[in-house]
């Protein structure tokens, strides 16, 4: 059976991300759109406008245009917006890179999307600029570094800039349904991080669904600690909240005391969060040192436990709910409104607009009903386009019929809720950050003393999951050797911090590492 959404479906205007994003702005062009949480530094929507006119000019100067791509390779600051709805506004690609990121995980991004220019800060240049010689690249700095042009000296290039309103027009005809606007990275289902193709239509259509379940409104403040490389902040933070008209406080990196902080000083009342987030605000002490004001606070990028889930809305007093999504659905599909009375902990929500969604036993492949468990299928407008430069795990992952296969297994309730109870997918969520089994077993092989090896999830109160090797030896080597010998090559929330020897690595007949054999047994000895 098909499950459809309660709501009635939407209308999904044909227009450019840059036009929707910034519709109502003349209703709040003098208010604060963006302020630099450790600062306070502040742009309002006017001055976002007139800047986000200025990149767009420089970067047409510099020959970028429809085709090109871009790369935005920083920590959440109020430029990031400009730089990224300006080059939304020429018809080019954006392209978000980890700021924790090595230089060696930044160049094979800047290959495979193409981006040959690339926008960081002081504390990253070193390393953007060593990948950025790998393929050629240029690179703008957001201040002053060796080697970098600055920011300031990019902007100066540009002519004719527009201001104001004026910028909110596309400078060139962009085709919503076919140009590209965001090109993220996921590791989807399986394998490595594969560049997720997302156009104008697929971003603004989903912000179009999630219109009647957005909290925020003109005079909020919410916390963009989010970050806006990966999808959620991408677009929950940084597109939705400026369509209606609230603003971001940007924070580059979370700290919790400075979070609670800026929300006690904002007076915040909306919040999106990660579970790790939520952990800290049931349980940690700093807690009850902030006067908090928060009244929706909704948790997505990994599943939160029923338990956890009620524990934050005890102690704040606040609407604590759950929505589900994923990089390749722009990301939203499943949402729960801002009602206390519909809120149903533990679940993701309920199907957003315009939206369908399948559940297939995993053995059999048929269709299933309320209350029966499978793998998720989703089909809607937000759907992306496929993986760049990967026919074969588009096809594996978007069937023919337009089905995304989310490899997330589930259930519906009788009403409509759903509930995510375990995956398919391979990779592990490390404090919402996909970590790719594969990436790590490919590296952890090429040490001389590894025979085989498997990289699986292990629980972590802290952080959800860790990656855990289990490994084979050739000759000795203990286990922090082996994390020593990861962490020098990958970003520092990619590390394996669990090792554990084994006699040999179960495999199927065609070579394939039986890893949820690994998994359960790594459960069992918790259980």
């Amino acid at each position: 059976m098909i499950f459809r959404s309660r709501l009635p479906d939407v209308r999904i205007p044909g227009v450019s991300l840059t036009e929707y994003v910034f519709e109502h702005a003349a209703r709040w062009l003098d208010s604060p759109a963006l302020i630099d949480g450790p600062t306070a530094r502040a742009l309002t929507f006017r001055q976002l406008l007139d800047l986000t006119g200025r990149v767009s000019a420089a970067l047409s100067a510099a020959g970028v245009g429809p085709g090109s791509t871009v790369c935005s390779y920083a920590p959440n600051t109020p430029e990031y917006a400009a730089i990224f709805f300006g080059v939304a506004r020429i018809g080019a690609t954006n392209t978000t890179a980890n700021p924790l990121y090595t230089a060696e995980e930044l160049a094979k991004q800047l290959k495979d999307s193409g981006a040959r220019l690339i926008f960081t800060v002081p504390p990253l240049a070193e390393r953007a600029l060593a990948a950025a010689a790998m393929v050629q690249a240029r690179v703008i700095c957001l201040g002053d570094a060796p080697g970098c042009e600055s920011f300031t000296t990019f902007l100066a290039t540009g002519r004719d800039a527009p201001e104001g309103l004026d910028v909110i027009r596309p400078s060139v005809a962009i085709e919503s349904a076919r140009h590209l606007v965001a090109l993220p990275y996921s590791s989807g289902t399986t394998g490595l991080p594969k560049g997720v193709m997302l156009t104008h239509r697929n971003l603004v259509a989903n912000m179009a669904q999630c219109e009647h379940i957005e909290a925020a409104g003109p005079g909020d403040h919410i916390i963009g600690t989010l970050p806006f490389f990966h999808i959620y902040g991408m677009v929950v933070i940084l597109c939705m909240v400026l369509r209606k008209g609230a603003a971001v406080v940007t924070l580059p990196q979370f700290d919790l005391e400075k979070y609670l902080a800026l929300s006690a000083q904002y007076e915040c009342k909306v919040a999106y969060v990660v579970p790790p987030i939520a952990l800290a605000l049931a349980k940690h002490s700093l807690v009850a040192q902030f006067p908090l004001t928060l009244e929706y606070i909704t948790s997505g990028a990994a599943p939160l436990g029923a338990e956890l889930e009620a524990a934050v809305a005890q102690r704040l007093g606040a609407v604590v709910k759950q929505g589900y999504g994923m990089t390749e659905a722009s990301p939203v599909t499943h949402f729960t409104p801002a009602d206390a009375a519909q809120v149903r902990h533990g679940s993701c929500g309920l199907i957003i607009p315009n939206t369908e969604v399948r559940v297939v036993d995993i053995e059999s492949h048929r269709d299933v009903g309320v209350g029966e468990r499978g793998e998720l299928l989703i089909r809607g407008p937000q759907i992306m386009q496929g993986y760049l430069n990967n026919p074969e795990a588009t096809a594996a992952t978007v069937d023919a019929d337009g089905w995304l296969h989310t490899g997330d297994v589930g259930y519906a309730d009788a009403d409509g809720y759903f509930f995510i109870v375990d995956r398919l997918k391979e990779f592990i969520k490390y404090k919402a950050y996909q970590v790719a089994p594969a990436e790590l077993e490919a590296l952890l092989i090429t040490h001389p003393a590894v025979a085989d090896v498997a990289v699986i999830p292990k629980a972590d109160e802290e952080g959800g999951e860790i990656p855990k090797a289990c490994v084979v030896r050739r000759s000795e080597v203990t286990g922090e050797e082996l994390m020593a010998f990861v962490a020098e090559h990958v970003a520092a929330y990619k590390k394996v911090r669990a090792v554990e020897f084994v006699e040999k690595i179960p495999k199927s007949a065609s070579g394939k590492i039986l890893r949820r054999e690994l998994i359960a047994a790594e459960r069992a000895k918790n259980a």
